[in-house]
């Protein structure tokens, strides 16, 4: 039987919703992942930042900007004991200027991948899964990163039969 962990990195706060901001408080990628949680059989871990950006879209998505530019790997607030003891890894995250935000590296590059199955999902507006596929295989070799699931953010409540293809396709269902 496969273990599986779900591993997300989310953002409520002000967020961009197809052409219009809005306040929320539980981000679009932990709402697909709460779909995720209740259709298999998976531990949880919340990836969040030591400093985490700030509650304003505009200045988060400069903030961002500024940490992929320079490479950086926020501290988190904690990890995981360990990745040992899953098979597979759902690895969700927002698109942040087309790949993951950096704290999701700083997360990979904390542990030894090799020989597990990393899925990723991205949530994002319509930019889709961009780079990050490739920059998961860099931050975590000896992954088997499979094909992700890219999900409309606004859309993320009514993801539910999208998110089941994707489990099926992948064996989880």
């Amino acid at each position: 039987m496969t273990k599986i962990l779900i591993a997300f990195f989310s953002r409520a706060d002000e967020n961009y919703f197809g052409g219009a901001m809005r306040y929320v408080k539980v981000g679009n990628t932990e709402i697909v992942c709460g779909i995720i949680k209740d259709l298999i059989d998976a531990d949880t871990f919340r990836i969040e930042m030591k400093d985490p950006y700030s509650p304003s879209y505009a200045v988060c998505i400069e903030e961002a900007k500024k940490d992929l530019r320079e490479g950086a790997r926020p501290e988190l607030v904690r990890y995981p004991d360990g990745v040992d003891g899953y098979d597979t890894v759902i690895l969700a995250y927002p698109n942040y200027w087309g790949t993951i935000p950096m704290a999701v590296a700083t997360f990979l590059e904390k542990f030894d991948f090799t020989g597990k199955r990393i899925l990723p999902l991205c949530t994002n507006e319509g930019s889709g899964m961009g780079s990050s596929e490739r920059t998961i295989r860099q931050c975590a070799p000896g992954a088997e990163v499979g094909n992700g699931l890219s999900v409309i953010g606004s859309g993320a409540a009514d993801s539910s039969p999208d998110v089941k293809r994707w489990l099926i396709s992948n064996g989880l269902l």
